[in-house]
């Protein structure tokens, strides 16, 4: 029996794909959670084979949930199921150990294959998803880069940036100057929304 942690902050999107695997006879729902913390805290109590992590979730994310897991709970594997399969997720995710990537947009069955794969101690990639990676190519951007813009995305201003991050304000226009330059972008904003798209922010 291969026991299965699912998390997903949408209650009935969760709700939906528990009632899914329960019909398959080899797997057991053994917990479920509704944010990144909460997978990792049940990881530790229940001690899964695989943890089913969305990727968009309050607090710690599904990245972060499966890092966590990692250290934790090593004989854990881990996967995501996604809406937002985008290049650079899935390249962030295979390069901190997730051994499962695959869209919501999955079925059942496919979800169960892969569970049991990465329970073996296979991987499973949506063939799709990893064509879509390949293509997309490396992050043009810098960490440094990479973080100033995710901060501009939340709103913050120049100074604000400079305080979170320890650098000058003079520096911080650099990099977000760089990273639009590198993305082929007009503005900050337009450079946003380009990394978005591929998932390198």
């Amino acid at each position: 029996m291969i026991r299965v942690l699912l998390a997903d902050d949408e209650n009935l999107v969760r709700s939906a794909i528990a009632g899914l695997l329960d019909l398959q006879d080899d797997l057991l729902i053994v917990a479920q959670a509704a944010s990144g913390a909460e997978a990792i805290a049940m990881a530790c109590k229940e001690l899964p084979d695989v943890a089913v992590l969305d990727l968009q979730m309050p607090g710690a994310d599904g990245l972060a949930a499966a890092a966590g897991i990692h250290a934790d709970v090593p004989g854990c594997a881990t996967m995501v199921l996604t809406s937002h399969g985008r290049p650079g997720y899935l390249k962030r995710a295979l390069e901190i150990g997730v051994r499962g990537f695959l869209p919501k947009t999955s079925s059942g069955s496919v979800l169960a294959a892969a569970i049991r794969t990465v329970a073996g101690g296979g991987r499973y990639v949506d063939p799709e998803l990893a064509a879509d990676a390949i293509a997309a190519g490396e992050s043009p951007l810098t960490p440094r880069e990479a973080d100033v813009l995710e901060l501009a995305a939340d709103g913050a201003t120049i100074e604000e940036i400079a305080v979170r991050v320890s650098l000058s304000p003079g520096t911080v226009r650099n990099h977000l100057s760089s990273a639009t330059g590198k993305l082929g972008a007009q503005n900050r904003h337009e450079a946003v929304a380009a990394a978005r798209r591929s998932g390198w922010i």
